[in-house]
């Protein structure tokens, strides 16, 4: 019986290890700067950067296959190197391709429609961004997905002073052959202490495509 006991709360143990694997962790974020595509405004304090998440290395820390649902992931980080607090509750961001398309982030409903239809994807298309495919048919979200719609996206109301935000948008790509080449972030909506409109943000997503292609 005690061994039987122990073998219960060891395979108890594990499945819980198991569970908690599965939610979503943010990755580590750095001040705004340190990306390769970022907008800095010295003279109001705030810096705003664009990071794709386009390669299978970094897609790894998702649950979901979003390349399989032509959704391109960018993590958006504001850092506020000001001494008052900067409103971003009202935040508007536009994925603006080369050909000027201008996308809008898909919202958490608009996720959730879009990932739980049943979607096969066994016949071969042109791919906007390398990431691997599935052939699996989808047609509901398991645990960690939902947890990941909730968890992972851009939510944050305000950047307090000497501070950094960051959060995933998710933008609809389909059809776009290159959704990276020659486009910019458009961000709108900041707001300082007082209430007043902070210049709008338009970061060039070249600079990232030229980084990492320097890499070796």
């Amino acid at each position: 019986m005690r061994f039987f006991t122990a073998k219960l709360l060891a395979v108890l143990a594990c499945t819980a290890l198991a569970f908690a694997a599965k939610e979503f962790v943010a990755p580590e974020v750095h001040p705004a700067r340190a990306y390769p595509a970022h907008e800095e405004h010295k003279n109001e304090g705030v810096t705003v950067a664009a990071d794709p998440y386009d390669t299978p290395q970094k897609a790894e820390i998702f649950s979901i296959r979003y390349r399989d649902h032509d959704l391109l992931p960018i993590r958006l980080i504001i850092t506020n190197d000001g001494g008052q607090p900067v409103t971003v509750s009202e935040l508007k961001v536009q994925l603006i391709t080369g050909r000027n398309a201008k996308i809008s982030p898909d919202t958490a409903d608009d996720l959730y429609r879009q990932l739980a239809k049943p979607q096969r994807n066994d016949q071969p298309t042109l791919s906007p961004f390398p990431l691997p495919r599935s052939k699996k048919v989808k047609g509901s979200l398991k645990k960690e997905a939902l947890d990941e719609i909730q968890n992972a996206p851009f939510r944050a109301k305000a950047v307090e002073p000497h501070s950094t935000q960051a959060g995933f948008l998710f933008f609809d790509v389909e059809g776009v052959s290159q959704p990276l080449a020659g486009a910019r972030l458009y961000v709108t909506g900041f707001r300082n202490a007082n209430g007043g409109d902070l210049m709008f943000f338009e970061i060039p997503l070249d600079k990232y495509v030229e980084a990492q292609q320097s890499k070796p």
